[in-house]
Formats: C-alpha cells, structure tokens, sequence
C-alpha cells in the first residue's frame, strides 16, 4: 500500500490539468442550485432547509459520478498506458483503491462547493445543521458507492462510453431496487422475502435514512460494503481482461 499516495497524487493532478473537471463542477452546481430553488419548489415552499437539494442529488449523482468514473481505467487501455502502470511496482488493489481515493476525493470537492446552498437557508430560517450534515455525509457515501460501480466496471473495457453505460445501468439498479413502483411490480410475482431482500440493496432507502439526519451504523455499513465489493470486483475484472 505504499505505492497508494502515488497513485492518488498522480490520479488528483490528471484532474487537475483537465478542463473537463472544471466543466463538471460548473455543471454540477449549475444543475444543484436549480433543482433546490426551482425544481425543488424552494420559495412556494415556505421553509428553511436542504430537503429540495438531497431529495434531487441522488439522481444528479447518477448522471454526473459515471461520468468521472468512466475515464479511470478505459483511458488507460485507451491510450496505452495501462500495461506501463502495472509493471510499476504497484498492486492492483493499490491501483484501483488510489484512483478510486482520487475521484472520490474530486466529487467531494464538488459536493463542498455548494456550501453556499447551506449559508443561504441559515441566513432564511433556522434549519437542523445537525440533519444537514448528516445528509452531506449519506451523500458522499451515495457518490462513493456510484462511483466504486464505475471504476470497477471501468476496469473490464477500453471505451469509455460503455463504462458509462455499464455504470448507468447498474447503479440505476440499486437506485430503483427499494422504489415503490417497482417494489409494487415485482412483489405480485417474487416471494416476499426476495423482494424485501431486493429493497435492502436500494441506494434510495439507505440514503433516504441518513439525509433524514440519523447516522445508522447499518446504513452507513451498506454504503462501504458496497464499494469494498466493487472495487474489489474491479480488480478482478482486470486481472481477468488482462490476460484474457
């Protein structure tokens, strides 16, 4: 795990000198502050709070975190480099958890940027920080999960379009396993024990939890499951291709 600083080092400064980083965060905040104060019918509202911004995030996370993900390793085949990286003396465990680290530690920035979000329902009303600062950190675990998904199904290709698509359609998945319109479809024809099984994988339920201000130890546990499994199936996925 030494080689682990360096490859987020190396992986935060390709951020860095990319346009495209910028670009997402422009996007992003653009994209936050309309859903809060006009999707999220923020003044007809008549109240104080955040709800509006984290009831949305979850489904701007899923267009916007494939979308860093996808680069992570499809670039590296892409371009060449991939065979170069691995016979530095780096694991590929350390490889995968560094870029992960890198790109998490990205969309953490981004998601801090929208501090003025927080300044202004303070400077309106007197919200619950506590639940506020609750629900940022369910949202960072949220994008941690969307974002493992990706990096380890960026793993299995070089194009990055269908790391997009991979990773849109699996974490759509886990977005709308716990939501009632499916639970209500599948629940005439599945077992009731397999469709309670299927709404515990729900992102939406766990998240929904913790932006309600209570930190459970389950909830939380979920989310880093999650991405433990997935960047663990990651560097799986590329032993595999890289010998297949």
């Amino acid at each position: 795990m030494s080689a682990l600083p360096a490859v987020l080092r190396r992986e935060l400064a390709a951020y860095l000198v990319t346009p495209v980083a910028y670009v997402f965060i422009v996007i992003f905040l653009a994209l936050a502050g309309a859903f809060t104060f006009y999707l999220g019918d923020f003044y007809s509202r008549g109240q104080a709070d955040l709800a509006p911004f984290f009831s949305y995030l979850p489904w701007l996370f899923q267009v916007l975190v494939p979308a860093v993900a996808m680069r992570l390793w499809a670039e590296e085949r892409r371009s060449g480099t991939l065979e170069l990286l691995l016979t530095l003396p780096v694991g590929r465990g350390a490889a995968m958890f560094g870029k992960f680290l890198a790109a998490w530690a990205f969309i953490a920035l981004a998601l801090a940027l929208t501090f003025p979000l927080w300044l202004t329902v303070n400077y309106l009303g007197h919200p619950d920080n506590g639940a506020i600062l609750a629900a940022y950190c369910g949202s960072l675990l949220l994008a941690g999960a969307l974002l493992a998904i990706g990096t380890g199904l960026s793993a299995a290709t070089r194009s990055q379009v269908v790391a997009f698509i991979l990773t849109e359609v699996v974490g759509l998945g886990y977005l709308l396993a716990g939501h009632r319109l499916v639970l209500g479809l599948v629940q005439g024809w599945l077992p009731p024990g397999v469709a309670d099984a299927l709404a515990g994988f729900s992102f939406i339920s766990h998240y929904e939890a913790i932006a309600r201000g209570v930190l459970n130890a389950d909830d939380v546990a979920f989310f880093v499951l999650t991405i433990v499994c997935w960047l663990g199936a990651g560097v799986l996925l590329l032993e595999l291709t890289e010998t297949g």
